[in-house]
């Protein structure tokens, strides 16, 4: 029995569960805030799916990366490093997640948000896992695959992809950038051992901060645009100013070091924070607005 749970352990640690949790909870978001009703059966299903979309997508990142991860102190104890599943065995898991999660959007939610997860398991399988080893702008690849899963929650009410569903994904997407930047200067050395391209690498550790700023704006532009496109009231108006401003200036701080040491660790922890308290401020509007509605 011991065994069996270990190996059980050890598909889920492909799955990578932390992130899948985390795209859950942005998928559900996306439900909350898209116009129109949604089934008990068909909200299920779409969270189901959209979890085990991205076990399948993060089972074949690491399948790709195996060798490479071996150099890397963050992820030379992951299970196909290890030896602990071979590779033939992950690829079936992969494959058994895709088909399920794809299948069960398809027949369950809607078509175009089962499409729109299988594109998202191809880009990051193929596209963007291979271009990390080529090119730093696999960063900005790799973050539409994963500002994905709010879109789906969209898709799976809406049954299309219009711009507040857009600038929904938007959010995710900016926020990505910083949060991945912030994470490559701290493990740089990490990275460098296993040949992947990052700025901080290539182009040099200010630039990457720089770049951190910018995409800090980019950011604030779109959590300002779900206001503007009536996903968000002025509850969350306001609170997307206050941790915009907080975000934006500790991504200003980066550029000083001595303004703020250790500042890629804080900057990621932060990043961290920013995106939850964003999500309850919007799905936090929307419930007050209901409550107003029924109860005024």
């Amino acid at each position: 029995m011991l065994n069996k749970n270990m190996i059980y352990r050890h598909y889920i640690e492909l799955a990578k569960p932390r992130i899948a949790f985390f795209c859950i909870l942005m998928t559900a978001g996306g439900i909350v805030l898209a116009p129109g009703n949604i089934v008990i059966k068909s909200f299920i299903f779409a969270l189901l799916g959209t979890a085990l979309s991205v076990a399948s997508a993060n089972a074949f990142n690491m399948i790709y990366e195996r060798n490479t991860d071996k150099l890397m102190r963050r992820t030379k104890f992951r299970p196909l490093p290890m030896g602990k599943i071979s590779v033939s065995q992950a690829c079936i898991f992969a494959i058994i997640l895709c088909c399920i999660s794809i299948f069960l959007l398809i027949y369950y939610v809607n078509l175009l948000t089962g499409l729109l997860s299988l594109l998202a398991i191809l880009a990051y399988s193929l596209v963007y896992t291979p271009l990390k080893y080529k090119t730093p702008l696999a960063l900005v690849i790799g973050a539409i695959p994963g500002a994905i899963p709010p879109l789906l929650g969209w898709t799976a009410v809406a049954n299309k992809i219009d711009a507040a569903g857009l600038a929904l994904f938007g959010v995710l997407f900016a926020w990505q950038m910083p949060h991945f930047i912030a994470i490559a200067i701290y493990h740089q050395e990490d990275y460098a051992k296993a040949g992947i391209k990052v700025v901080s690498l290539i182009r040099g550790e200010r630039i990457a901060k720089i770049q951190a700023f910018a995409w800090s704006l980019v950011l604030v532009f779109f959590t300002i645009s779900l206001y503007l496109l009536e996903v968000g009231g002025k509850f969350y108006l306001a609170t997307a100013i206050i941790l915009g401003f907080w975000f934006v200036r500790l991504s200003i701080l980066g550029l000083k070091k001595e303004m703020l040491p250790n500042w890629p660790r804080k900057f990621f922890l932060a990043s961290l924070v920013y995106l939850p308290l964003l999500v309850i401020g919007l799905v936090a509007d929307r419930f007050f607005e209901i409550f107003i509605i029924k109860y005024f």
